[in-house]
């Protein structure tokens, strides 16, 4: 199983960035798919999550601003970002989870900086 994230980097305050996690390995249509992010110093928390179903759940502090999706047929998870803050600057993990089964990508730096 591998969870491959992109699309992180720098960028300015109100900026937007996309990342992408594309999964192979799992039947990527049955997973529940979520971005987390870890800022130095803090423990990883859930930003963003999509059932197989796709409904959606947000944290409370990017509600508004962030959108996941998912491509089933590109086995590919979505966040797009946007009004970027500095407090956003973490790691980006993508997640993977089906009941027991749960699987994390490498995670994607993303730096919000002026």
């Amino acid at each position: 199983v591998q969870l491959q994230a992109s699309g992180g980097g720098l960028v300015q305050p109100g900026g937007s960035l996309r990342l992408s996690c594309a999964a192979s390995g799992i039947t990527f249509s049955l997973y529940a798919m979520g971005w987390y992010r870890q800022a130095p110093g803090e423990q990883r928390e859930l930003v963003a999550g999509i059932t197989s179903g796709g409904i959606t759940n947000y944290a409370d502090s990017v509600k508004g601003r962030f959108t996941i999706s998912r491509d089933n047929a590109k086995n590919t998870v979505y966040l797009q970002m946007a009004s970027l803050k500095p407090e956003d600057t973490a790691v980006y993990y993508c997640n993977a989870r089906l009941r027991q089964m749960v699987y994390w990508g490498q995670g994607t730096l993303v730096t919000v900086s002026s």
